[in-house]
């Protein structure tokens, strides 16, 4: 017989808005399961620019998903100051791009209640070295850069702090259904096989791109689309802003700061199914051919990594152009389904994800009949330390003013310290959890340097064998995986430095291991992250 578990609410998806949603509740005083089948921001949530969004992207197309974006960023940079990089962004138009578009951009910031400020291309070009001197405009807009690892980690703490429960690598499989009802859901632990039963008055569906399957299991089929997009990381730093391209959205249009490093991106293409979603060259040559255009230097850095994820397009299954697609989110009921306690939450944009999850909280909070007011967008995120290992260039600060003799940098690259492995692991025991290489990789910067991994995951390995987290041949499958999930992120920007460091990481590991370097499967926790 399957365990059983009871709750208020079951909250299946563990991204940027689920995690919200958890927290939300929390607050509100509902108690709440959230489940997730890989771990936090493992779908799109964790496979974006970092983007907080300004609303200027979308003034001439989709005034409604501007003017959230406004709302909502200037909420999250009072709120969650600790997951910002409040840069601010250049809008840049170089010669032959379209005049009008450029004459019309302050008008169409306006309507949307947007700051756009116009500057002038020389004082721009020295603040901004990178720009290309065929630029012709520039305009000065409120856009930040978020860390949206960090953002969901903390918000789960904090969630969790307040009694909400969250259980990784478990995936629903089914639901029993009576009448209007979903009397339990069926989840089966990925670790270890076991079905447990989760019986909740509410579900909310917040899985992402996933979310059309995980309805379909409800029997409440949603219409959506899936648009790829892929990005790629430098080597370097290449502006201290957001730089976007001035003009309708459109491939490598954005270079986002990223720490210490920049992204770059990003591309739409259609795709029809979830599996097996990566980047490829192809998509690499078309991303630094166009932003080149923009940032000349892009013609030559080195790109450590690329990545992909899927944006969920809701109720445009036939559009063949994702870009063309409303970026707002959608909130179903399931009435018309029958169902009187199933809510699906989807689309939207990483800025919007606090929004999404009142506007779904509010949905359960009416159905279950509790009146306690939604209080996030003035409740700060309490600063969680064991979540703040994400944040580029923080190792290096803590590690220098007080490490002691014994704590040894594991990832020089990144400069993380044995001494946050340990709080990491810490903070995942506490939650019930055996901490994995991964998990580490996820939660901290380890493998984010120019050497992804090749060095610093042995290390780890090694440090986590002295401290009796691993034994037996464990740690190999553990470096293994890592390599894997690593090594699909190089393949589409294997040239230059680059090869040559992929050359390295494989002489040294399939050497030293004896095993080939194998790509792991798509759904790698920490694929997203630079």
């Amino acid at each position: 017989m399957p365990s059983i578990i009871q709750t208020e609410v079951l909250i299946i998806g563990g991204g940027v808005t689920g995690t919200a949603l958890a927290r939300d509740l929390a607050l509100r005083g509902v108690a709440c399961i959230l489940i997730e089948r890989n771990d936090i921001n493992a779908g799109a949530s964790g496979r974006n620019h970092g983007l907080l969004h300004s609303g200027a992207r979308y003034v001439a197309g989709d005034l409604a998903a501007a003017t959230e974006c406004r709302t909502e960023g200037d909420i999250l940079k009072r709120t969650a100051a600790q997951t910002i990089e409040d840069t601010g962004g250049y809008f840049v138009a170089v010669e032959g791009d379209d005049e009008g578009y450029i004459a019309d951009f302050p008008s169409y910031c306006a309507k949307a209640g947007i700051r756009a400020r116009a500057v002038e291309v020389a004082a721009a070009r020295a603040l901004e070295p990178a720009l290309s001197e065929r630029t012709i405009a520039v305009f000065e807009v409120p856009d930040a850069a978020i860390d949206p690892f960090r953002l969901s980690l903390e918000t789960m703490a904090h969630a969790q702090s307040l009694g909400a429960r969250l259980l990784r690598h478990a995936r629903v499989v089914g639901f029993e259904r009576e009448g209007r009802l979903l009397r339990a859901a069926r989840v089966l632990s990925l670790v270890s096989g076991e079905e447990t039963r989760i019986e909740a008055a509410q579900v909310v569906n917040a899985a992402g791109a996933w979310a059309r399957e995980v309805a379909l299991l409800a029997g409440a089929p949603i219409e959506m689309a899936y648009s790829k997009g892929t990005l790629l990381v430098t080597h370097a730093r290449l502006a201290q802003r957001v730089v976007n391209r001035l003009r309708r959205p459109g491939n490598a249009d954005i270079m986002m700061p990223g720490g210490t490093v920049s992204i770059v991106g990003t591309t739409s293409t259609r795709v029809n199914a979830l599996e097996d979603v990566h980047p490829t060259t192809a998509e690499a040559d078309l991303i630094v051919e166009e932003a080149a255009r923009m940032l000349p230097v892009l013609a030559a850095t080195r790109f450590v990594r690329a990545y992909a994820g899927v944006r969920p397009l809701v109720g445009a299954p036939d559009v063949a152009d994702g870009r063309a697609v409303s970026r707002g989110f959608a909130l179903f009921d399931h009435e018309d389904h029958g169902l009187a306690n199933l809510a699906t939450i989807t689309g939207g944009k990483l800025t919007t994800c606090r929004l999404m999850a009142e506007r779904a909280a509010d949905l359960v909070c009416r159905r279950l009949g509790v009146t306690r007011p939604c209080v996030t967008a003035a409740t700060l995120l309490p600063v969680a330390p064991e979540c703040a290992w994400t944040e580029p260039g923080r190792a290096p600060r803590e590690w220098m003013r007080s490490h002691g003799a014994q704590d040894t940098l594991l990832c020089e690259c990144e400069m993380v310290p044995a001494s946050a492995v340990d709080a990491i692991c810490a903070a995942l025991r506490a939650s019930g959890d055996t901490p994995s290489l991964t998990d580490i990789g996820l939660r901290s910067r380890v493998g984010k340097g120019a050497c992804q991994g090749g060095f610093c995951s042995v290390r780890t390995v090694a440090h986590l064998y002295q401290h009796g987290d691993f034994q037996a041949r464990r740690g190999l499958a553990e470096i293994l995986d890592f390599f894997g999930e690593r090594w699909r992120g190089q393949h589409a920007v294997l040239w230059g430095e680059q090869l040559a460091q992929a050359e390295l990481m494989e002489a040294l590991h399939c050497g030293l291991f004896g095993e080939e370097l194998r790509a792991a499967p798509n759904e790698a926790s920490n694929e997203g992250t630079p």
